[in-house]
């Protein structure tokens, strides 16, 4: 029993620690899970030498052939940490148990349960920044607000759709709760119909009430663990940030994206401090993988600035808005925003 959970742990651990290095991008819990594989080798070591060893017996094994309705597939990377959480808590338990039994390895119970404790936290921490397979790098978020449009606003989501904006932002600070939940399953029904997401400003409820795929929050606004408590794996996260101080808690707590900003000067946060460029150059040379959304004062000219900078997606809302035409304003930030990404990829080959 301890060899096979010893090494059931160990695989698991190792799958955990590459889908947080590979996909999730995260040195931190990386960091934790190659930790656990290094302590777990400990407590084998702690054991008479060659006894483990000495115990195997694949062939003879009674569960080799056993297998799970379930363990031939995965439906993806959320599943693949589910499937290998639940395989190193239950292998973590077991080992726990079957030394409480050992008189040779005094104490070393106790420290696999600490071992146990600690997995826990790593694997919840993963699962949040695996939370949702949806979220991907947008080209063009159009943060829609009704007050902002110069025709009904109706007629401005469908032409930022037609112009290819892949993200649709419902942004409405006043708008009474009841009046938005309806507001925005309107959205969603519309969006959705063309494969286009919807997150729903500061409102997590209400973004969960209508459907919508995810919420986006702002520096005083519900922390993203309160979100995740409302929502579990239900909605995306995204987080505002402006300065990298910011950028590092966001991607901490387990931000599924960044809003950086602001670039420029905005009609909409007429207040709010300009970060620059030059901030949105250190968060991707700092986070090259998660997405992001440049943020402030944006139009088709500062697209092409920022997209030199290394931009992949921008978040836009008067300039989409309160376009006669909003279609082509899209259309043109989009290109832009594809030409660099495929020059980009160019350079790579």
């Amino acid at each position: 029993m301890l060899d096979a959970n010893l090494n059931r742990a160990a695989e698991a651990a190792r799958v955990l620690e590459d889908v947080a290095r590979f996909v999730a991008d995260d040195g931190s819990i990386a960091g934790g899970f190659k930790d656990l594989r290094h302590a777990l080798a400990q407590v084998g070591a702690a054991l008479p030498p060659g006894q483990l060893a000495a115990h195997r017996d694949v062939g003879g094994d009674a569960g080799r052939e056993r297998e799970g309705a379930l363990e031939g597939t995965r439906s993806g990377s959320h599943a693949l940490v589910v499937a290998n959480a639940a395989r190193l808590s239950q292998a973590l338990r077991a080992i726990e148990e079957c030394l409480k039994s050992v008189p040779s390895v005094p104490g070393t119970a106790w420290s696999v349960e600490a071992l146990r404790y600690r997995a826990y936290d790593l694997c919840a921490r993963l699962e949040a920044r695996m939370s949702s397979a949806r979220v991907r790098q947008w080209r063009v978020c159009v943060l829609l607000t009704e007050s902002l449009c110069s025709r009904p606003w109706r007629i401005v989501l469908d032409a930022a759709i037609e112009g290819g904006a892949d993200c649709i932002q419902v942004r409405e600070k006043g708008m009474p709760a009841r009046t938005l939940v309806a507001h925005c399953r309107e959205v969603v029904d519309r969006a959705h119909a063309a494969g286009v997401t919807v997150i729903v400003n500061d409102r997590a409820d209400v973004a969960l009430a209508s459907g919508a795929d995810g919420v986006h929050v702002g520096q005083e606004d519900l922390a993203v663990a309160d979100v995740r408590k409302l929502a579990g794996c239900g909605l995306m996260v995204g987080v505002s940030t402006h300065s990298m101080a910011e950028a590092h808690a966001a991607v901490e707590d387990g931000a599924d994206y960044c809003g950086v900003g602001a670039m420029y000067a905005s009609g909409l946060k007429p207040g709010i401090a300009i970060s620059g460029p030059a901030y949105l150059r250190a968060f991707l040379a700092a986070f090259p993988g998660i997405p992001h959304l440049a943020i402030g004062g944006i139009g088709v000219e500062q697209v092409r600035e920022l997209a030199a900078s290394g931009c992949r997606g921008v978040a836009v809302s008067t300039a989409v808005c309160a376009a006669e035409d909003p279609a082509p304003v899209v259309r043109s930030m989009r290109d832009v925003l594809d030409r660099a990404d495929a020059e980009s990829a160019q350079g790579g080959t």
